[in-house]
Formats: C-alpha cells, structure tokens, sequence
C-alpha cells in the first residue's frame, strides 16, 4: 500500500498546500513542519511555475513572490531533503508539466522518490497526455495523482479506474480560490468515483472554513485547502508559522470529524 492510500487509512484526510519559497524555502520549512504537528495527514508541496494555468490569483502571485525571491526546483529539492530528517507525513509535489520536462521526467521523479515525495500531481496534464509520466511514476513507486472536475462527467469514470495515489476532486469551474460556497454535487461525483475505483477521493478549490471542510469531507474522503492558506502566507510572511499552524489545527479537526 502506497503511503498516500495510508494517509487516509484512518478517517478523512486533511490536506493542505503550500507554495515553495514564499515568502522563502527557510519560511517553508517552518511551515511544512507546523502543519505536520499541527494534523495535516498528507502535504501538498507546490514547485512554482511562471504560468501556473490552474491557479487564481492568490496562488499566481505566491508563485511569482517565490520566483523573484530565487526559489528553483533543486533547492526545493534540498529543502525536502531536510524536512525528511523529521517529517513522516506523506507529501506531493504539485507543479507543471514544463518544470518536469526542463528538468527531463525520469531525472525528476527518481530525485522524488529518492527524497522520500510519495505524488505528484500536474494539473495541465490531461487524462489523454498521461502516459508521458505515469510509466516512469510507476517505475519509481511515485502515484501520479488523477483530477476530476466537474467538466468530467462522461470521463469520470475512466479516470478513476486508472488512478493511483487518491483523486483529486475539482470542486468547482475556474482556477483555484476561496469561494463562499461550493455548488456542485460532491456527492454524486464521489458515488461515480467509488463505483469505479477503490482509491480515495478528496475534494480541493474553494474550501476555507472548518464547516465547508467537514461538509466536503462527508461527501468524499478528505479536504483539500490551498488558497487559504496562501493568504496567511501572503499576510503574515516569516511570522505566518503559529497563524497557519492554528489554521491547519482548526481544519484537520473539522475534517476529521466528518
């Protein structure tokens, strides 16, 4: 069993994300350690990207404040090195198609694997384009992680059947960003999932409060938060550490309440 299906084992998963290198890799660390301790049951890492076509403006301009600050994908790589000494919980690496092929795939996923990064998860790459990394996934024991959106509807059911790792389910149309409320039928998404695989399904884009991650996670398998966390990032810089870690607390514990 990979320890991305462990990190559900227990219940509904927590799952926060994080732009590495805003404000910096020091300040990353930090918080991929408070967010550990603080009940994140699996870490989202994002490697920024000048073009990150998914992401709303809060995470754009994340990915721009860590560009400018000198952030590259080796010293990520070194930072996870690191964070490995002391960190258990599963993570994965979320970026684009482009920062893998600069860095030539099979290169880039055997340094994750051998950094102990259990995904990956590539948003711009369709279900159809796949198989340009899937094999080499697989082949070093990384899950590339499968998105379903909305949109899916008639390919929902191929996606899920070939996913590794857990789904990753798109709440809502657009890019990502906090929203007041999430209108799509979750639970109908999830019952197709279920009826054709055996992964699980968490939900991501648009949760921010503690009652929408329970309501999510009551629907599927877990809840995903990027954006939110971001703007406390964004707010509060180096001193974001005791803020996101209160965060992380107030969502893991609502999370797994469902």
């Amino acid at each position: 069993m990979s320890n991305i299906a462990k990190a559900f084992e227990k219940g509904k998963a927590f799952v926060p994300f994080l732009t590495c290198g805003d404000p910096d890799l020091e300040t990353t660390e930090k918080l991929v350690k408070a967010m550990a301790d603080s009940g994140a049951d699996l870490i989202e890492l994002g490697i920024p990207f000048s073009d990150p076509t998914a992401e709303g403006p809060v995470i754009q301009e994340a990915n721009v404040r860590a560009l400018a600050g000198g952030v590259t994908t080796d010293k990520i790589f070194d930072m996870v090195r690191r964070l490995r000494v002391t960190v258990t919980v599963p993570m994965v690496f979320m970026t684009y198609a482009n920062v893998v092929f600069s860095y030539g795939p099979e290169k880039f996923i055997s340094i994750c694997a051998d950094l102990g990064i259990d995904g990956l998860i590539l948003p711009d790459v369709p279900y159809e384009e796949k198989d340009e990394f899937a094999p080499i996934c697989r082949q070093y024991g990384l899950d590339l992680i499968s998105m379903i959106a909305p949109t899916s509807e008639s390919r929902i059911a191929m996606i899920a059947k070939e996913a590794d790792g857990f789904i990753y389910m798109v709440s809502s149309l657009g890019v990502t960003g906090v929203r007041s409320e999430i209108k799509t039928d979750i639970g109908a998404m999830a019952a197709l999932v279920r009826a054709n695989s055996r992964r699980p399904c968490a939900v991501g884009f648009g949760i921010s409060t503690p009652e929408q991650a329970k309501k999510m996670a009551a629907l599927s398998d877990g809840a995903i938060v990027g954006s939110a966390i971001v703007k406390l990032v964004a707010r509060y810089g180096r001193e974001a550490v005791p803020f996101v870690a209160d965060y992380v607390k107030s969502m893991a514990d609502a999370t797994h309440s469902a």
